[in-house]
């Protein structure tokens, strides 16, 4: 097993362990801040098993009913998963302003700071542990997990702080406070899962940085006279280039395929931890005029 599948089955496995935990301590101690910790944690679960995949580059080749592959169903699971996680987030809200008002007391105050004196060191070991997987591969899944995981320490740490004032002052609204800021982090994050899921299956293009860096790469190339219908896409772990090349009418078919095989090499450069899939289609004068005027 590669480095990187360890890491991040190794996430997958602490993230399950914490939720463990922090669910059954958040139920029992009535504190809407642990409960908020552990739905938190649910959200890197599944980032983590999504990594996991990722990084396995799980979806199977393409066969003859899905030709370009499964990369989709990922997608399709962000939506979902990020839609589930904006109700939990939700709730946690709710279950903030509800006990703000009606002021219900936090149990088990000494268990509830010692679990989550356990959670923020168990993590802190995990940040550690990724950042070093991440140095060695130069993985940019593990290294993304790394920082979701550096924004667990922040809440954890703000958890327990809250849970120590509490503990002195007895303010419970500080318990509200601290859950429903820790509710609306979890719904900003969910969105920007769901919207690169929805920009995905709705075929987004690459990003503007990539489509620039594309874009000069046809441009630099020598022998071309022009090109036009760039399209890019990203589906799973491939990212899909569209582009029609123009060259002279007398240009040899074998040399024109030797400039546009060279082409194809420099974008996939772009980025090495993506498969490439191209299409250049090879034209002897610039047909896009002709095709607006049909």
């Amino acid at each position: 097993m590669t480095l990187q599948k360890k890491a991040t089955l190794v996430a997958s496995a602490t993230s399950t362990l914490l939720i463990f935990i922090k669910l059954t301590i958040g139920i029992m101690s009535g504190s809407v801040a642990v409960l908020a910790s552990a739905i938190d944690s649910v959200l890197d679960l599944i980032v983590s098993v999504f990594n996991f995949f990722a990084v396995t580059k799980s979806e199977q080749p393409a066969d003859k009913v899905f030709n370009y592959g499964r990369g989709k169903i990922e997608a399709l699971a962000a939506v979902i998963e990020g839609t589930v996680i904006t109700m939990s987030g939700v709730y946690i809200f709710y279950v903030a302003i509800r006990k703000a008002f009606g002021g219900e007391e936090t149990k088990l105050l000494e268990t509830s700071i010692i679990v989550m004196l356990i959670s923020l060191v168990i993590t802190i070991a995990l940040v550690l542990y990724l950042n070093y997987v991440a140095k060695k591969t130069g993985s940019m899944v593990i290294k993304s997990d790394a920082l979701h995981y550096k924004t667990d320490i922040f809440t954890n740490g703000a958890i327990l702080v809250s849970l120590v004032m509490i503990q002195f002052t007895s303010w419970q609204i500080i318990d509200s406070i601290i859950g429903g800021l820790i509710a609306i982090y979890i719904i900003s994050e969910a969105y920007k899962i769901i919207k690169e899921g929805v920009y995905v299956l709705l075929d987004g293009a690459l990003e503007d940085k990539q489509v620039e860096h594309i874009e000069h790469i046809i441009n630099s190339e020598e022998g071309l006279t022009s090109y036009h219908f760039l399209k890019t896409r990203t589906s799973g772990h491939n990212n899909f280039v569209d582009v029609h090349l123009v060259f002279t009418s007398d240009i040899l078919l074998l040399e024109a395929h030797r400039i546009s095989d060279h082409i194809e090499e420099r974008i996939a450069l772009l980025d090495p931890t993506r498969e490439w899939v191209m299409n250049m289609h090879l034209d002897p004068y610039d047909d896009s005029v002709a095709e607006h005027h049909h």
